[in-house]
């Protein structure tokens, strides 16, 4: 799993590394060296460079590319919110070389970017803390509107560097380069939507650097995958791997159902049932003949049910009317592990005491019916991370907090499962994630409910982004093209 740190966690390892012997003006020429490079494999054409410059670190780094591009010959131009004058430390010793170096930088006009080839957006770093406005403002509009790609230097200005909140405006950068490490703000909340491709260097300052903080969080990668699942042994049987149990799909909800048991059983769960309304086990046998569907009528029926299974998948498409409250009602005190979503959580939330050994897969609304006075969607948007941590220490959970970059937080520990794409803003997405979770809490009893839960997300993601690969396209993609895209992401970790 990848690192992630907040923006002062990376300030204490930049100083680590200063005080290990690394200058701050080497780590800054290494950025704007490793900047350049990247500037030349993604758009080797470049002839024009505009580098847009605040009043930080993130400033001194856009003078040294500014430096090296008019060094190979390309006709660089810094243009600047704060004057070179107004600069301090290793960003004012860059200034000086570039202007030095016969180097051209004027304050910032929009119609300057007009005739570049690549903008550097160096204007705001990780430090931000309040809303971009004014002519910082404008210049991020600008940023936007101009034809030519962005390479955003650690972060795209206008995002906040822990939480990945657009604080106002932000740049949409084609690509980001960040440094030493690996910002929690790039990989949720807006931050995906802004950043581009992410690519990491660690300016040589990891062997001084390692341990001297605890990360943020960790963002799960493939060998998180491998880890959690080994092989299979040759004589395995569908006795070792559980028994997931869904409950759910009220009337005119089968579909709901349907696409927790697929996944469940996709994910390599030994046995599925589903217990449903008992008009939906046409539909749910007809969709997927493996899964033993049962009609229940009411929390009597449910019973010889719950006997039998290993694992617990309560709220797809289960409603809140007096069906849906029934079944929850005889599901919340079950002892076995559960995992709670959709209506679930809704019934939850009005009946607020924690549910035992539980994964709660809360979006946003959800989130916010589940915590209650203080917070709305808007709340959970600016600060993803302790929206999840809220969540978990209110409700006793590991907790999934689903969006762009899904945050999972078990009250000790975060992770963020950064796979996925946009296609996913679609119906019947969640109901696949609680099955993807549930089908590997039954195969894997023993592992840590959060890292397990991270580890689902992840793949729910990354099945998404196969699928799409093999339609040719995101717009369209449906849950249901999830499922048989998982085998292959669960067996490769890719």
């Amino acid at each position: 799993m990848s690192e992630l740190y907040t923006p002062e966690q990376v300030a204490g390892l930049d100083r680590a590394a200063m005080d290990a012997g690394i200058p701050g003006e080497t780590l800054m020429e290494r950025a704007g060296r490793r900047l350049w490079q990247e500037i030349r494999r993604r758009w080797p054409g470049v002839q024009r460079l505009a580098v847009v410059s605040g009043g930080g670190n993130n400033a001194g780094d856009g003078y040294v590319v500014a430096r090296l591009a008019r060094r190979a010959g390309v006709a660089a131009e810094v243009l600047y919110l704060v004057a070179p004058e107004r600069l301090g430390g290793d960003a004012a010793t860059n200034a000086r070389r570039y202007h030095d170096a016969g180097g051209a930088a004027r304050p910032f006009e929009a119609e300057a970017l007009a005739s570049a080839d690549v903008i550097v957006d160096a204007v705001l770093g990780t430090g931000l803390d309040r809303p971009v406005e004014g002519r910082f403002a404008d210049a991020v509009a600008a940023i936007n509107a101009a034809a030519a790609p962005v390479l955003a230097v650690d972060i795209p200005s206008g995002i906040h560097g822990r939480t990945g909140a657009e604080m106002g405006t932000a740049v949409r950068a084609q690509a980001t380069a960040t440094f030493v490490g690996r910002k929690s703000g790039l990989v949720t909340g807006r931050g995906p939507a802004c950043t581009g491709e992410v690519v990491f260097d660690d300016l040589g300052a990891a062997g001084a650097t390692g341990g001297i903080e605890t990360p943020y969080a960790r963002q799960v990668a493939p060998e998180a995958v491998r880890a959690l699942l080994p092989p299979r042994p040759r004589d395995a049987h569908k006795g070792r791997y559980g028994h997931v149990l869904v409950v759910g799909g009220d009337r005119g909800m089968a579909g709901a159902v349907c696409l927790a048991a697929a996944a469940a059983g996709r994910c390599g769960a030994g046995l599925v049932s589903a217990a449903t309304r008992p008009e939906h086990v046409p539909a749910v046998v007809g969709t997927r003949p493996e899964v033993m569907a049962h009609g229940v009528t009411d929390a009597e029926g449910l019973a010889p049910l719950l006997e039998r299974a290993s694992v617990l998948a309560i709220g797809p498409g289960l409603g809140r009317d007096a069906w849906g409250q029934a079944l929850w009602a005889a599901c919340r005190d079950w002892s076995g592990p559960k995992v709670v979503d959709a209506d679930g959580l809704s019934l939850l939330a009005a009946e607020p005491r924690p549910v035992a050994d539980a994964i709660l897969t809360p979006h946003p609304g959800e989130a916010a019916r589940l915590l209650g006075e203080g917070w709305d969607t808007g709340a959970i948007g600016a600060d993803r991370f302790a929206a999840a941590r809220a969540l978990a220490d209110a409700w006793r959970a590991a907790v999934v907090l689903k969006g762009a970059g899904s945050v999972v937080d078990d009250g000790a520990a975060r992770w963020v499962a950064g796979a996925g794409t946009p296609g996913m803003a679609s119906g019947g997405m969640g109901d696949l994630l609680t099955g993807t979770v549930a089908g590997l809490r039954a195969q894997y009893p023993d592992a840590d409910p959060g890292r397990l839960a991270a580890v689902a997300a992840y793949a729910h993601g990354r099945a998404a982004e196969r699928a799409a690969a093999a339609l040719g396209g995101e717009r369209g993609l449906l849950a249901a093209d999830l499922a048989d895209h998982l085998p292959a992401v669960l067996e490769a970790g890719a």
